[in-house]
């Protein structure tokens, strides 16, 4: 068994650690993280400069390996060329916060463990639902139980269909011992305006507002499980066609004949 551990808080962070640590014993691990923390930066690939990786020099980062790039780039590289042999799972996390609704859409957790998943290669993606780090050594457990629970689909003989699960867990000491629910996303408010400032040249600067709150949070979603004291896993997918709109736009723009 063969995992690759990336993330989007960037090498050096907590919650990259934590889960580094929490999937010992569990097969030969490779880490490839940013050097920076890239939260944000969804599924972006570095594609118009070279990237460069380097070897963690702290002994607590013991043989992690880091890319002057995004989350993407990470595990990118690391299933074109950098590994000597394709991962049989890709993880990313712990992120320092959760990924939830359309925050997905944006995560650079979420979009690092997606490429393996392009890939072919099954995946997930673990976040703490509230920042802080606090509870971290629990959160690190339910990952090591939600990736033991998969272990058996991996070792089933055949090639292994890929999949993208992601995981978000309440910050509480007793976490590893919640409730899971698989869950579906919910969705958010628009985020709150900018932040208007002026920088020293006297010139306007501008920060994007901190995210809305949960609009649909109904039962189902990840929202409402974590809301509940439960882990959400929601299997996510690729395809972003709006297939129930599809005969209403045919009908729209008919198909030229022969075309």
């Amino acid at each position: 068994m063969r995992i690759l551990i990336a993330n989007d808080d960037g090498y050096l962070a907590p919650g990259l650690a934590a889960l580094v640590q929490a999937c010992q014993g569990l097969g030969h691990i490779d880490v490839i993280a940013p050097e920076q923390n890239a939260s944000g930066t969804s599924n972006a690939l570095s594609l118009h400069r070279p990237l460069s990786v380097y070897e963690a020099a702290s002994p607590a980062q013991k043989g992690f390996r880091y890319v002057n790039g995004t989350p993407s780039d990470s595990v990118h590289i690391a299933l074109t060329g950098l590994l000597p042999e394709r991962p049989d799972l890709v993880l990313s996390g712990i992120n320092q916060g959760a990924n939830m609704g359309d925050d997905t859409l944006y995560s650079g957790t979420v979009a690092a463990a997606m490429e393996g998943y392009l890939f072919g290669v099954p995946a997930i993606a673990f976040s703490q639902v509230e920042k802080g780090w606090t509870h971290l050594d629990a959160a690190a457990r339910t990952a090591r139980r939600v990736v033991e629970s998969i272990l058996p689909l991996l070792a089933q003989e055949g090639a292994v269909t890929p999949w993208l699960l992601n995981v978000n867990i309440p910050n509480r000491p007793d976490a590893d011992g919640l409730p899971w629910s698989t869950t579906r996303l919910g969705r958010r408010h628009a985020s709150s305006p900018v932040i208007a400032q002026t920088n020293p040249r006297g010139e306007p600067i501008y920060w994007i507002g901190p995210a809305g709150d949960a609009r649909e949070a109904g039962e189902g979603t990840d929202f409402h499980a974590v809301a509940q004291g439960r882990v959400s896993i929601t299997p996510l997918q690729v395809d972003l066609t709006d297939h129930a709109m599809l005969s209403t736009w045919h009908q729209r723009w008919p198909r030229v004949e022969g075309a």
